[in-house]
């Protein structure tokens, strides 16, 4: 009987362990990038500088156009060029008067194998309003902390491309001001981006 009490014990501590360390990941979890910024947070998004084929390239360089931004690399199968997918046909959508207000961004987590000059003729299959650009890992990292974005290479095995690399998958929308304002899921209609730059838009005259 002690024998089984000690057990039950055990197992009640291990039990209410286990609870304590589940509430306190959901407590301490990274808080999604939506609800940050419905709460206004001040330090989400903003100014960056990284490389394309041409070389530096600002977020500040767009000031006065809205910018559609994604974060991901070149040899992705299937999210990115969804995404890129969803905004070239947005662009499609728009005026010729709006399209011309409207700049995309494409960022690469992937500086080993996204050279600028790739980036560039991967970004030019989508839309020639698109820039494509990466840099070093750290400034890599940067934007991805600022923009609440999230990448981590995996090792493939018995694969010609030796590694992949699992990303957050969002377009992120940047007004006239560089200001973040809203952010989209990357199989979100082209016409659920249309609307939203459209409202961007219209809300700066």
């Amino acid at each position: 009987m002690n024998t089984q009490l000690k057990t039950l014990k055990i197992l009640l501590l291990l039990t209410l362990c286990l609870l304590a360390g589940l509430a306190l990941a959901f407590v301490f979890r990274p808080q999604p990038v939506e609800d940050r910024l419905a709460m206004g947070d001040a330090n989400l998004g903003g100014e960056f500088t990284l490389t394309s084929a041409k070389g530096p390239v600002s977020l500040s360089d767009f000031r006065g156009k809205v910018s559609v931004i994604y974060i991901g690399y070149a040899s992705c199968p299937d999210v990115c060029p969804t995404a890129l997918a969803v905004l070239t046909q947005s662009l499609k959508q728009l005026p010729d008067d709006q399209r011309k207000q409207i700049q995309g961004i494409f960022i690469s987590v992937d500086p080993e194998r996204d050279t600028p000059q790739k980036l560039a003729d991967y970004a030019a299959f989508f839309s020639p309003q698109l820039v494509g650009v990466t840099g070093t890992r750290e400034q890599i990292d940067q934007v991805v902390r600022q923009y609440g974005a999230f990448y981590r290479k995996v090792e493939l095995k018995d694969s010609a491309m030796g590694y992949a690399v699992d990303h957050s998958s969002r377009l992120y929308l940047v007004n006239r001001e560089g200001q973040l304002v809203k952010t989209l899921l990357h199989n979100s209609s082209p016409r659920e981006l249309t609307n939203s730059l459209q409202a961007i838009l219209n809300t700066q005259g």
